[in-house]
Order: C-alpha cells, then structure tokens, then sequence
C-alpha cells in the first residue's frame, strides 16, 4: 500500500492513527507540529497526509491552505482529522483544500476507508 504522513500532537491520537494505518498495512510517517510536518515533505512524498487541526505553532488549516498552494505538494490529498467537528469547521476545512474531513474519536474504519480511497485516486 502507500505512505500516509500523521501530523498529530496528541501521543495518544498519534498512537490510534498509527496503529489503524499500519493494521491496514500503510507505511507511516509522523509529524508533532505543523511546521515539523512541512519539514518532512521536504525529504518525504507521502501519498496522504492526516492532519489535525488543533496544532502548536500554525494551525492545520494553515498547514494544508499552504500544502495545497505550493506547487511541488498540492496533489497529496489531506484527510482532517479534529475534534472540531462542527459543520462550520469541516466547510472551513474542506475550503481550506482538505479532499476529506473526520471528527474525533475518529472511526478506525472509515479513516482507513478514506485513506484508501484517496490512495488509490
């Protein structure tokens, strides 16, 4: 299967994600921060990135309007993954460029689903 880039600050959300992907036998790669998650693009093309928006330093919502107007990295699709879940956040986000949007506790199934998806786009 492909590699999908976590940029998640909660170990623990981390951890579920992680281990969600890796069952459904996706490479992971990981990211705390959002400017740690730019960093690692530099080096790596995921084939889907898995960003939370509630971040240290940019939100993800600045992370994927910037990933999706640069050039080099706005056809990696991005999957939202928040507690904000409100119906004003996810327009907000898929405004933003995201190609999917889930709300936390995030269903292990449907983000493997989605993720597979985008994937094989």
């Amino acid at each position: 299967m492909g590699t999908v880039l976590v940029v998640e600050d909660s170990a623990t959300d981390m951890q579920i994600i992680i281990n969600c992907l890796q069952q459904g036998g996706i490479n992971v790669l990981t990211a705390d921060s959002g400017e740690a998650a730019l960093e690692k693009l530099n080096t790596h093309k995921p084939d889907v990135i898995v960003l939370d928006v509630v971040l240290p330093g940019c939100s993800g919502f600045e992370v994927c309007r910037d990933l999706k107007a640069a050039a080099n990295t706005s056809k990696i699709p991005i999957v939202i993954c928040s507690t904000k879940s409100g119906e004003m956040d996810k327009f907000w986000g898929m405004k933003q460029g995201a190609d999917a949007y889930l709300a936390k506790p995030v269903d292990q199934e449907e983000l493997l689903r989605t993720v597979k998806q985008l994937t094989l786009r």
